[in-house]
């Protein structure tokens, strides 16, 4: 049977946070042919977000047509945004953002596995501000307590003799630096990294980094990608021995037998969240420490408690790295990154003059301190492993559900979900994602995008994220692929 209905049953009911909104919403669509559309009584419920109890001031900026023409105008050619429709944040809090007529967004991105804490956190906004009142910048040629207190802090949370700390404003900054200090320390100029890998834009982090998509024709020298240990889409499947052998073939084929570093993500962030096959890291470190190497963790996007099951991502897989490089979480979305080591490595440095302006600044380091005591306080932690569990198995009931998705993957608050036109070839659904997401959008909940085909939704929330967001999040899901 079918039946008329009213219109805000058809209505996103992400609109009812904002009344006015609502009201512009349903003014418009009552002019449209939708209000007239016959509705399946079995027709699927939109989702309801759950309630917030936050309103953002009024926003009177310029709009996000000028803020559009402006950055067309002014910003580098580059520079590119989500949605057909560019969507413009004025506001924050905690793991929602509001654009500048005040609707409300639930954030599954987390700015690129960056805020942690959630938008505006109390505490990392008050250190920030209180920091910034008393001494905004003076130089690490000075004493300061605000980089000593964070450094003691950070160096605690590693296991072994990695204590020694070099902050610095990002994860490039951070990759570029133990990329450098493996190389003065071994004496050996080869690196090995894997492919569909993520390591930075700059020079030698470029050259880590395998996807065609982020390296340009420059001079990029002395570094080996080896088979991607990933077990959706590797040719070993999840044998992370195999995929070892081949770290060892490229040393003895490829090398002069002696090495300067091995350097990876314990999971893939821009190549689609991948984690990497089990036995894969204990054998390969082996393998590189043989020939002289030293073992890089590039724990940008997987440190900080994201993973939930642990602090750090390589400490799932029972290894501990030489060097340990991170940023995005470290400060809740402010500009820090930070390269731990031991103090054997750390002392080469010492050959010649190393200096960062701004690495370690007052501002910085005191927001850095406030994000550790955030997580263990509010055990977000334990949060992102109980409420990530819950998503994972939620999304794979999705995979069940719809043939379009591929694989769901991933731990704790940092999950990808692989789109596919065909489960047996594993076609990527490109031009399918990008529809979806603009459809999820919508409905008021924002996602990343990953993968080296720009087929795999990448969920990096705020680690406050909760069961109800959860929820909610699958439940748009669901209903934007039941209309596909």
């Amino acid at each position: 049977m079918v039946k008329m209905k009213m219109i805000h049953r058809i209505l996103p009911r992400a609109f009812s946070s904002n009344a006015s909104v609502v009201r512009r919403f349903s003014s418009a669509a009552s002019q449209s042919t939708l209000a007239a559309q016959p509705v399946q009584e079995n027709e699927p419920v939109i989702p309801k977000m759950p309630p917030f109890d936050y309103t953002p001031p009024p926003y009177t900026g310029p709009s996000a047509e000028e803020i559009l023409r402006k950055r067309q105008q002014f910003l580098s050619p580059a520079v590119f945004h989500f949605f057909k429709n560019p969507l413009s944040l004025v506001d924050g809090k905690m793991q929602y953002l509001f654009d500048e007529k005040g609707r409300r967004y639930l954030d599954a991105f987390g700015g690129i596995a960056t805020v942690g804490c959630g938008h505006c956190h109390p505490e990392v906004v008050d250190a920030i501000v209180n920091q910034t009142k008393r001494l905004q910048h003076s130089t690490i040629l000075y004493l300061n307590p605000a980089i000593a207190d964070f450094a003691e802090a950070l160096a605690s949370k590693f296991p072994g003799d990695l204590k020694v700390v070099f902050f610095t404003n990002s994860g490039t900054e951070a990759n570029e630096l133990a990329l450098m200090m493996a190389r003065l320390y071994t004496g050996c100029n080869d690196v090995i990294a894997i492919r569909n890998g993520y390591h930075g834009n700059a020079a030698a982090t470029m050259g880590a980094t395998a996807q065609s998509n982020y390296k340009f024709n420059v001079v990029q020298t002395g570094v080996h990608h080896a088979q991607n240990p990933e077990e959706y889409r590797g040719i070993f499947g999840s044998d992370g021995l195999k995929y070892a052998r081949d770290v060892d073939e490229i040393i003895t084929y490829g090398t002069h037998g002696r090495v300067a570093a091995f350097i990876s993500e314990a999971i893939q962030g821009v190549g689609g969240i991948l984690e990497l096959a089990p036995g894969y890291l204990p054998a390969v470190y082996n393998t590189v420490r043989n020939a002289g190497g030293l073992c890089i963790a590039d724990e940008v996007q997987s440190g900080f408690a994201r993973t939930g099951s642990h602090f750090w991502g390589f400490e799932a897989h029972g290894v501990v790295p030489d060097i340990v490089t991170m940023a995005k979480g470290i400060g809740n979305g402010i500009p820090l990154g930070a390269v731990v080591t031991t103090p054997e490595i750390a002392k080469v440095l010492t050959q010649r003059m190393y200096f960062n302006t701004f690495g370690g600044n007052p501002v910085c380091t005191a927001a850095g301190l406030a994000v550790l005591n955030v997580i263990e306080k509010e055990k977000l932690q334990q949060n992102a492993l109980t409420v990530g569990s819950y998503l994972k198995e939620r999304l794979t009931s999705l995979k069940d559900k719809y043939e379009i998705i591929g694989d769901v993957r991933g731990r704790g608050l940092m999950l990808g979900v692989e789109l596919v036109t065909d489960r047996q070839l594993k076609t990527p659904a490109k031009v399918e994602t990008l529809h979806l997401m603009d459809q999820i959008k919508e409905m008021g909940v924002l996602i990343g995008k990953g993968g080296f085909f720009g087929n795999v939704f990448r969920i990096t929330p705020p680690l406050c994220f909760t069961k109800e967001d959860a929820d909610f999040l699958v439940d748009v899901m669901d209903y934007s692929l039941s209309k596909m």
